[in-house]
């Protein structure tokens, strides 16, 4: 969340990035509660000092009457007052926890349609295999088991392509470590306070995205984002141990609400996938510079598969509430003859780390919040949709890239 200091004293700028992201909100609302809440609270403050007055003039003897008749209407319009502070504070987090982070100056704004690209990689392939008839017809997935045990968009990997996943999340693995992450497992469950601290804030109720557990105060992430968010949640970390770099697997769940036109076919989205996510928390002034070694890790490892693909700069529409800024990076499809998104990176600055209570001890005592950054490193059921796409023959085998192959027992061809 912002700080309702920031927003006081940045109010355009907040209401222009609240604007530009689509939020329906009125930042004006922010300050009309803190100026309640900062009113009643020198009511309370005011009546406490008193309240101590009178039990200091009560000690060393039996007070007056009409002192404890004070004291005691001093006491009731005290909890009146607290009771009155509670319910505005309750007002004013809930209203901050709605107003989206602010952009910066180089996002383009705009709906989806205003993204930039800002490079390209690869060539093109000409044609591809449909993904889906091809798993179906080598029997390496079953859409209608899962769906019989679970649900609609709920599969099983089978034999080969099992494996495929798999040399697929050791040879990420392998780069993420190259580049200085720690590997972690992550919890597949987080509480209602990192949800909320993640500031996945949907834009309109039929948005919300979380699987809920009934009667629980937890919810099953839709990335590990989620549960690295909350991994620092309450601590201050020392200045010379940032940058922190870590890399979560897990699986993810998602209902996939609001996807309605979106491609759906297969694998590309589906309520249960694994992803190897990458993570870092750092000091303000790196983030910047962090976002960029993120994305370039990103596209160490698209490369090293060969797919080819182009890195677009988010506009400001189709920025989620947590994202400063965001690149997408989208893969050219040989099936359907255009970009789709495989990985995203994003600088979400102090705002996850306010709302999770995340904060550096700076060398001379100073502290502050840090600066919270993720990337998806491999998102592997859409990443079998791409190497499917891009590597399976129309006479039934499967080259197996270069990269792959030594996860593969150094098969070229399954």
């Amino acid at each position: 969340m912002l700080d309702v200091k920031f927003i006081r004293e940045n109010l355009d700028l907040v209401k222009k990035s609240t604007k530009e992201k689509g939020y329906k909100i009125n930042v004006d609302d922010v300050v009309r509660l803190d100026d309640e809440r900062k009113s009643i609270l020198s009511r309370v403050e005011a009546l406490r000092q008193k309240r101590n007055e009178i039990a200091g003039k009560m000690k060393g003897g039996k007070p007056a009457p009409e002192l404890v008749e004070e004291g005691k209407k001093v006491k009731a319009e005290l909890a009146e007052c607290e009771a009155e502070l509670t319910e505005a504070e309750t007002k004013l987090n809930a209203l901050l926890k709605t107003v989206p982070n602010i952009i910066f100056d180089d996002v383009p704004l705009g709906g989806e349609e205003c993204s930039k690209e800002v490079k390209t990689w690869g060539k093109h392939h000409e044609k591809g295999v449909d993904h889906l008839d091809y798993a179906v017809s080598r029997d390496w997935v079953d859409f209608e088991r899962g769906a019989k045990v679970a649900g609609a968009k709920f599969y099983y990997l089978k034999g080969e392509m099992a494996l495929l996943e798999n040399a697929l999340l050791q040879y990420g693995l392998s780069k993420v470590l190259e580049h200085g992450f720690t590997f972690m497992t992550v919890p597949d469950m987080v509480c209602s306070r990192v949800l909320e601290g993640c500031g996945f804030n949907p834009r309109t109720s039929d948005q919300s995205d979380e699987y809920y557990i009934e009667g629980e105060d937890l919810a099953l992430i839709a990335t590990a984002e989620m549960s690295l968010t909350g991994y620092h949640m309450d601590e201050i970390i020392d200045e010379d141990k940032l940058p922190l770099f870590y890399s979560g697997y897990s699986p993810c769940f998602r209902k996939e609400a609001g996807t309605y036109g979106k491609y759906t076919r297969g694998l590309f989205r589906v309520h249960q996938f694994n992803k190897l996510e990458m993570y870092a928390f750092c000091l303000p002034e790196q983030s910047k510079e962090i976002h960029e070694k993120i994305l370039a890790i990103e596209e160490d490892i698209w490369q090293g598969l060969g797919i080819p693909y182009h890195i677009i700069n988010i506009a400001a529409g189709d920025l989620g509430a947590p994202a400063a800024k965001k690149y997408d990076m989208e893969y050219w499809s040989p099936v359907n003859q255009k970009y789709q998104e495989i990985t995203s990176c994003s600088n979400c600055t102090d705002f996850q780390a306010r709302a999770v209570n995340c904060r550096v001890r700076r060398k001379d005592g100073t502290i502050e919040f840090v600066h919270t950054l993720n990337g998806t490193a491999i998102p592997l059921a859409r990443a079998l949709v791409v190497l499917l796409e891009n590597y399976a023959t129309e006479g039934g085998k499967f080259k197996v890239p270069e990269v792959l192959r030594p996860y593969l027992n150094n098969k070229e061809e399954i």
